[in-house]
């Protein structure tokens, strides 16, 4: 059931209809229709119409399983559809008889949310519509259904709830509502007592519906309340309906934000331009913004940026969307550039979650054994080894101020982007290193360099030492500890310190004697990590055929994810980069150590 809020006392309920037992269809494919005499009333029938502020962001103490709480409505995360029109009851009794009027013409203005009120003309609502206009009622209650909410303390350090998307299902007139702030203002047929008033209301219609300031001018100054909300409703009519037309390829939304992206993308570092976004590269933050609210079918005729800004970053609208593959694109980039070197030396896999994920190894089938005299064949068994690895988030946020967006600053954006993106590798390669230098314990509790393993030495980089880490390596046993599995060198991991050697090591060079032959040249390539800070060095195998290492990523997110995050506390839009990684051993067969001198 969805809980209606209103005064705590009066709180109702929706709750599921039975289950009704179903018929046989008896009139399968026959047209079926009930005539009804329609009543469509109109604004001079005498009925009693009002305006009333039925909500604000006022808290509101409320209880749930963890205890006291205070409720906030934010009128910004109002949804109401085009035209809404709910029940008008009373004291939140959901019935026909209890039905006295309906509410419509529904806005957010500021921290608030006004409708107007219509009381029926039936004979028993005529009392109750006395006691509005004499004052005896002057408290409305909203009943609304809250999709989202946002948890928080307030300064006073008070638990919070925020509604921040919610719908309103009806409005109800009531003596104590739970928001003392949601009061019948006056009759949409009064004047306005003061200048300053029909100045205000003026100016939140118009706000609201997006008109221009020569629309406000040219209203007539004894007009009403109902008479300027009736010229907004005509003035908006005028408006050019947004056209239906076949989608094809380059009227397709999906292909529109990916070519809007890429041009902001270009316009952020530059790089290559496609040919289809080259229309797109001309146009600032706030003209993107303006071709997202058209493409929704929303006209800008008269926002200004900011109401243009407002508008793109709630609701229907792409922007946001555009704007968020375009960092995307630019932090994809920049990780790319930045990856770490060490990844060459691992298995990448995808895991599907955040558990601790083994990888089983099989052991080696040995040789094959002769057959007896009578044919048979003897059963073997293999054995295993299994590791384990887990993922985990790295993240940071990313606030693209309205200052920026509408300075058109994108090369700060640009360059906030691509630090992201850089950040995500850097965070890569020191989890590769810490993995590789840790010397951690593997599943059969000894470290992956042991001496019991003879894979790990304490002698200078050379020429000598290298023959003998290959040496080592074309000679270690597999799991059986009888078959040797013939491991291929492929890569000598230095850092900074021993870049040079490692050079000469692996150089090729014209040789004039036998004993000036580089036996290493074209042999081995050279891994540079400049997070290895001593003069440690390392031999490892291909990973394609005995890898040592491994490396994921959360198989719907590989690499750096640029996401849209709700920003109702500050102006501007808020993203957030986060990258799901997780790195371990796989075997130590494949790995060779040493110290250094």
């Amino acid at each position: 059931m969805t809980r209606l809020v209103g005064d705590p006392a009066l709180a109702t309920y929706i709750v599921s209809p039975p289950k009704v037992r179903k018929l046989p269809d008896t009139t399968s494919g026959e047209f079926l229709a009930r005539t009804v005499e329609a009543f469509a009333p109109s604004e001079e029938d005498g009925a009693t119409i009002f305006s009333a502020i039925v909500a604000t962001d006022a808290p509101v103490a409320r209880r749930d399983r963890k205890g006291m709480y205070l409720e906030v409505l934010d009128p910004a995360g109002l949804e109401l559809a085009r035209g809404a029109d709910v029940p008008l009851l009373t004291d939140h009794k959901k019935s026909a008889r209890e039905t006295v009027g309906r509410a419509y013409d529904f806005a957010v203005n500021g921290n608030s949310v006004s409708a107007s009120l219509r009381l029926g003309l039936a004979e028993d609502i005529a009392p109750l519509a006395a006691r509005v206009r004499d004052g005896t009622l002057k408290h409305v209650s909203a009943g609304y259904q809250v999709l989202s909410w946002r948890e928080g303390t307030d300064a006073e350090g008070n638990r919070t709830k925020t509604a921040t998307r919610w719908r309103i299902l009806e409005v109800s007139l009531t003596p104590i509502p739970a928001d003392p702030n949601a009061t019948i203002q006056r009759s949409l047929s009064m004047p306005f007592e003061t200048e300053e008033i029909r100045e205000e209301f003026v100016e939140n219609i118009r706000s609201a519906c997006g008109l221009s300031e020569d629309w406000a001018e040219g209203l007539d100054v004894e007009a009403d309340e109902e008479a300027i909300r009736e010229a907004a409703r005509a003035e908006m009519m005028k408006r050019q309906a947004p056209r239906i037309r076949v989608t094809r390829e380059r009227d397709n939304p999906v292909e529109i934000q990916t070519r809007a992206a890429d041009a902001l993308a270009f316009r952020m570092t530059g790089g290559d331009l496609p040919e289809a976004s080259r229309e797109y590269v001309g146009m600032s933050f706030v003209d993107h913004a303006k071709e997202s609210l058209a493409r929704s079918g929303i006209s800008v005729r008269g926002m200004t940026a900011d109401e243009i800004l407002q508008r793109s970053t709630v609701g229907t609208s792409d922007f946001p969307l555009v704007v968020s593959n375009a960092m995307g694109k630019v932090a994809a980039q920049a990780y790319q550039a930045a990856e770490s070197p060490l990844k060459a030396l691992a298995r990448q896999r995808t895991l599907s979650n955040f558990k601790k994920s083994t990888a089983i190894r099989l052991g080696e089938m040995g040789r094959l054994e002769e057959m007896t005299e009578h044919g048979e064949f003897k059963h073997t068994s293999r054995a295993e080894s299994g590791e384990s690895m887990a993922l985990k988030t790295f993240g940071r946020a990313i606030n693209v101020s309205r200052k920026l967006i509408i300075d058109d600053d994108l090369g700060l954006l640009g360059d906030m982007t691509s630090a992201m993106g850089q950040a995500a590798a850097q965070t890569e390669a020191e989890e590769l290193v810490a993995l590789l230098t840790a010397n951690p314990d593997l599943s059969d509790e000894t470290p992956v360099f042991d001496a019991s393993r003879n894979n790990t030495v304490a002698v200078a980089l050379s020429e000598n030492a290298l023959s003998d880490a290959r040496q080592h390596l074309r000679t270690v046993k597999g799991l059986d500890g009888k078959t040797i599995i013939a491991v291929k060198p492929r890569y000598l991991v230095v850092g900074p310190e021993l870049e040079t050697a490692g050079e000469k090591l692996l150089a090729s060079i014209y040789a004039a004697t036998a004993d000036d032959v580089n036996a290493f040249a074209g042999k081995l390539s050279l891994v540079v990590e400049p997070r290895i800070e001593d003069d440690a060095w390392f031999v490892m195998a291909d990973p394609a055929s005995v890898p040592s290492i491994q490396y994921g990523y959360l198989a719907s997110a590989q690499g750096v994810q640029i996401q849209r995050q709700e920003a109702w506390e500050s102006l501007g839009l808020k993203y957030r980069a986060f990258l799901d990684f997780g790195c371990g051993w796989l075997d130590w067969r494949g790995a060779y150590r040493s110290t250094g001198a």
